[in-house]
């Protein structure tokens, strides 16, 4: 590949094929995720790093190496490794004496750092701990969050939004039933962010709808919200900025309400009624000798009968 004036231009049609798949598109591929380990960690981190990567497999990364970096203070490690794999979403684990077993989770905007939030983790439960059925590689979960502060504090809804792009899987156009069968639950209370990751079981009701059972399989986790570092609002406006070619066209005149009932407007001018042509009808006939309405009624003439 050569590159002048900004333009890198391929000279295989290898390097092509490549360029056009790192170009922009207007429906973007899948997001992947990078998952790596710092400098220090310990075995609760380790695991940790492991058991969330078998969520996110195949859509994700796993470097097993350490990496002597500090996001916060030095971020262009992972822009490179991000450049190198196309990933745009990654989760850092660390360990030390001043922030003991620390997770990051974070995303990349055009390869270089949009936000990242640290989370501390106090109680944790392996996949490995927790004996029974898991759920087949690559299902999409269902995600619910439970909490005021998802809601209201600024810091949890930008966690929040991170944790539905990292989770969140493919975009499908359909699914079936028996395929919505793994729950993640995030709950904010006091200070403290609580996962817990649920197979959901269909069993029979005596009706056609089943009856729900949820099962814990893991990994639960108990988080504690340590740094932020959040884009500002013009960078976040630009990460989120759509297509025009995406963007549904306005319909005029139209509108819906609550219950998403279709509503349309027409406009016209004003007729004039009295040079509206109706159906003649038999029954609305003028009859012999029927006075018209609006006119004045005549005096019938006066016959006398002469004798003859």
């Amino acid at each position: 590949m050569t590159q002048s004036d900004g333009i890198i231009k391929p000279k295989t049609q290898r390097a092509k094929r490549f360029l056009e798949s790192r170009a922009p598109k207007l429906s973007e591929d899948g997001k992947s995720t990078m998952i790596m380990k710092g400098g220090n960690t310990s075995q609760t981190v380790t695991q940790a790093l492991k058991d969330i990567y078998s969520l996110k497999k195949p859509n994700a990364v796993l470097y097993k190496k350490k990496n002597i970096t500090r996001p916060f203070e030095d971020s262009s490690s992972l822009e490179f490794f991000s450049k190198k794999t196309d990933c745009s979403l990654f989760l850092f684990g660390s360990h030390n004496k001043k922030r003991p077993n620390n997770l990051i989770f974070g995303r990349l905007f055009d390869f270089h750092m949009l936000d990242m939030i640290e989370l501390g983790i106090e109680n944790f439960v392996s996949l490995s701990d927790i004996k029974g059925s898991k759920c087949p590689e690559g299902t999409k979960p269902m995600l619910v969050f439970a909490g005021e502060a998802f809601d209201v504090d600024n810091e949890h809804k930008r966690l929040k939004n991170i944790l539905i792009d990292f989770f969140r899987g493919p975009t499908v156009s359909a699914v079936r039933l028996a395929g919505l069968e793994h729950i993640l639950h995030f709950t904010a209370l006091d200070g403290k962010i609580y996962m817990r990751s649920y197979r959901t079981l269909l069993k029979k009701s005596g009706c056609r709808t089943p009856r729900i059972e949820l099962e814990e399989i893991g990994p639960s986790f108990d988080f504690a919200l340590r740094r932020t570092h959040l884009a500002s609002d013009d960078l976040y406006k630009l990460a989120y900025k759509q297509p025009k070619a995406l963007k549904p066209k306005k319909k005029k005149n139209i509108s819906h309400d609550i219950f998403g009932t279709k509503f349309g407007r027409v406009h016209m001018q004003k007729q004039d009624l009295t040079k509206l042509r109706t159906r003649k009808m038999k029954g609305l006939r003028k009859r012999k000798g029927e006075v018209v309405s609006g006119q004045p009624d005549e005096q019938p003439a006066k016959v006398t009968k002469v004798d003859g």
